[in-house]
């Protein structure tokens, strides 16, 4: 039995006082980050002469007196509460959330800059509304949660609770006009039984995953919901279309008040009904990834995938849509820490020539196009089918690894 860290998320049913409480909360992290980052900016701007990448002593000395840790932003909370008293509202554990995150964003800047850069702020209807605290959170009946500052909140079913330590928590508030609360939570899985058996798998566009043993797992497609969704889709850009066209209509007639995007209703009707087919159907997508790679772990001791660079491959466009459809990073994330949890194990493997060679004898015939999914051996003359050809040779490259180590 392992202890492991879990995201469990679960929908709210706030009342309109609720509501208000929550989007106060959310604002008050955004007006918290806003006004840290802009006194730390100030003071790396004024100082930035000590960060010219001077290794010594003396300039090590100097910048500790510069910026702010976590901790010395922990020491600025009552006194900014004081100026501005709207932030005793919050929960004020998600007030320190704000200043670590914010540390650790510097921490980021100051090691590798050219990656990371400064800190940005949090615009006002660009940034999501959300909120992370680490307060108690009280479970109060089945569908009942009791927040800090908030109360006693209707929630989906809370048993998914149970037996478990919460760490921490995030509210936020989607595209759906919905809002979740998402914890991270600690508890204990069994590790699965034994089975003795390895496999390789070839990650496809026609099927999901095709093993060494020739399993195929056909692919996740819902033509009508992306049928639904263009539909949807269009509706919403033609509205959206016309409502541009009134407000540059008001701004050329010089309308003393003229009208905004939030003025029409329809658009915002259009485009929340785009959101919620959208999201249905990434929620359909996550649920065929979770039980492929539960079944596959359950099934194998040892999994063997090549290392598919999925941002490389986008930039054909003829596969780019495909290819995220498929989602082969995300499968490969839920099967590293599915693999880590229940005691299986994962072998990562360069993917160079797993389509070319013979998994019987290793001669490479060379690249073969997309359309031939079935071909002969020149040298042993075994017809082989292609993907689980490339899934067997990727088996071979994780056995050597094995051995290896």
């Amino acid at each position: 039995m392992a202890t492991v860290l879990k995201g469990v998320k679960l929908r709210l049913y706030p009342n309109k006082e609720q509501e208000r409480d929550l989007r106060q909360m959310c604002g008050n992290d955004r007006f918290l980050w806003n006004v840290l980052n802009e006194m730390l900016q100030n003071r790396y701007e004024n100082n930035k002469h000590l960060y010219n990448g001077d290794k010594s002593k003396e300039a090590k000395e100097q910048r500790k007196h510069v910026m702010l840790s976590a901790y010395d932003m922990n020491y600025l909370l009552p006194l900014l509460k004081i100026e501005f008293p709207f932030l005793e509202y919050s929960d004020s554990t998600a007030l320190q959330v704000v200043t670590s995150n914010l540390n650790k964003a510097y921490s980021n800047f100051f090691k590798t800059p050219s990656q990371f850069g400064l800190p940005k702020f949090k615009k006002l209807g660009i940034c999501k509304l959300s909120y992370t605290g680490k307060s108690t959170i009280k479970i109060l009946a089945r569908r009942y949660l009791k927040l800090p500052k908030i109360g006693c909140i209707k929630t989906s079913k809370t048993g998914v609770l149970k037996d478990v330590k919460i760490k921490r928590y995030t509210i936020e508030y989607d595209s759906t006009n919905r809002w979740y609360i998402s914890f991270q939570v600690e508890t204990k899985v069994n590790e699965f039984d034994k089975t003795d058996k390895l496999v390789g798998l070839d990650l496809g566009l026609t099927d999901m995953v095709i093993g060494s043993d020739g399993f195929k797992s056909g692919r996740f497609l819902v033509p009508e919901l992306e049928n639904e969704i263009k539909s949807k889709q269009k509706i919403y850009s033609k509205r959206r279309h016309y409502a541009k066209v009134k407000i540059a209509m008001d701004k050329n007639q010089k309308v003393i008040n003229p009208r905004t995007l939030l003025d029409f209703m329809n658009v915002e009707k259009a485009r929340v009904t785009k959101a919620k087919s959208q999201k249905r159907l990434a929620n359909e997508r996550k649920d065929f990834l979770h039980k492929l790679s539960t079944n596959l772990v359950k099934t194998y001791d040892v999994i063997v995938i090549e290392d598919l660079k999925s941002e490389n491959m986008m930039k054909n466009h003829k596969l780019a849509k495909a290819i995220g459809n498929a989602s082969w990073y995300e499968f490969r994330t839920m099967l590293e820490y599915k693999c880590k949890w229940y005691g299986k194990q994962l072998i990562v493997v360069p993917p160079h020539y797993t389509s070319q060679e013979c998994s019987n004898c290793h001669h490479n015939s060379g690249k073969k196009t997309l359309d031939i999914r079935e071909w002969t051996c020149d040298n042993c003359g075994i017809h082989h089918d292609r993907d689980i050809n490339a899934a067997k040779n990727i088996l071979a490259k994780g056995l050597k690894t094995l051995q290896i180590v």
